[in-house]
């Protein structure tokens, strides 16, 4: 019997500004990008004659796509529905993926002709990319800035720090030293890419008290809030990303061990009594909490969902439960549980550059979409 004509997976997401195609590939393969007119050649080093499987297109960059086995590569032709287009791209390591995002451009590339057999041009070579089963590249794309200026500070929140060092690996990783250097990452990204300022709550192994957090975001009149952990479970196969936003009821019961475990996990905190609910309820309407909570839920859908995308991770869903160190923020504000380092493999993952460079990549390209959704 005749093996099965592997298949190339194609599908396209628009969102507000750019649209992403993501090519899902059957093994590992080498390729190249090239870029002329209106297509975009993803040349799949392979002899292998490819099935080409995509849903139907609908999408306002991308007009067509169309797959052709020249000599020993196979040519996925992706045609745009203009010329003047730019593109940034990334692999997922886990999932085989290519994905590959399209921005309006700003200037119009020469024409030049096509090869026999194959719909755009092979010259020039924008760029060479490495299989998807190499490395998930650092954040480098530098993104449009949002038109509006809703957005001007931003404060990141490295969970835990000096002798509250949070939750600890099978192989001694550290949460407080995790969150510390992606949130170092991630303020330099921000401030490279965008017009606006971030503050850190720690930029060093320090103890800083919840309440101080909380009104370091205040005194800086911040807009948005994002603090950054490491989970842990009891379930040693838990894995992938989770974003919180403040609710009086957790999602579920995990959820509520969670944030029993953060509000309570430091001697230089007074532990919160869980049926002492008179607080929060205050600072859910007072500070207009009530408007605020609407757009951490927004922010933290469009993080959740970068964080899937980017890292290849479980989609644990955007939760809610009680963490201390989000109530009274007066700002959309949300924690986010990057992966499990109770997780032996994740925490292997944690220390690693270009897995906490992804996460950062994941979190910028968050803020970016919900700054534009929200301006």
């Amino acid at each position: 019997m005749a093996a099965a004509q592997p298949t190339l997976k194609v599908e396209t997401r628009d969102y507000e500004d750019y649209s992403r195609v993501i090519i899902t590939f059957p093994a590992t393969f080498p390729f190249s990008l090239e870029k002329s007119q209106s297509f975009l050649q993803v040349n799949i080093r392979t002899p292998l004659a490819f099935r080409l499987k995509s849903q139907r297109l609908r999408s306002r960059f991308i007009k067509s796509f169309s797959g052709n086995t020249v000599s020993d590569s196979y040519i996925l032709v992706i045609e745009a529905q203009h010329s003047n287009f730019r593109y940034d791209s990334f692999s997922i390591e886990k999932k085989r993926q290519l994905v590959i995002d399209f921005y309006p451009g700003t200037e119009e590339l020469p024409e030049t002709t096509s090869p026999a057999g194959v719909k755009p041009p092979s010259e020039p070579v924008k760029k060479e990319e490495k299989p998807p089963a190499v490395k998930i590249p650092a954040p480098a794309p530098k993104m449009s800035r949002p038109g509006a200026q809703s957005v001007r500070t931003i404060v990141i929140d490295p969970g835990h720090g000096g002798l509250e060092s949070g939750a600890k690996g099978k192989f001694g990783t550290l949460e407080k030293d995790v969150t510390l250097a992606i949130g170092l990452k991630l303020k330099a990204v921000i401030e490279k890419n965008l017009a606006y300022h971030v503050e850190l709550t720690r930029d060093k192994d320090m103890d800083v008290a919840l309440d101080d957090r909380t009104a370091m975001a205040n005194n800086h009149k911040a807009d948005l809030f994002i603090s950054l952990h490491a989970n842990s479970s009891y379930r040693r196969n838990a894995q992938g990303s989770e974003t919180f936003f403040l609710s009086l009821n957790a999602t579920d019961e995990e959820s509520r061990r969670l944030a029993y475990l953060e509000n309570n996990s430091t001697q230089f905190e007074k532990p919160m009594d869980e049926k002492d609910n008179d607080q929060i309820t205050m600072i859910l309407w007072d500070m207009a909490q009530s408007a605020y909570l609407k757009q951490s839920q927004r922010l933290a859908e469009i993080l959740q969902e970068e964080l899937n995308s980017l890292l290849g991770t479980a989609n644990r869903g955007v939760k809610q439960a009680r963490f201390k160190v989000l109530e009274g923020v007066a700002c959309p504000a949300v924690l986010v549980e990057v992966a499990f380092i109770s997780n032996a493999e994740e925490e292997r993952d944690l220390v690693k550059e270009e897995f906490q460079d992804s996460v950062v990549q994941a979190i910028y390209r968050g803020i970016v979409t919900y700054v534009k959704l929200t301006s």
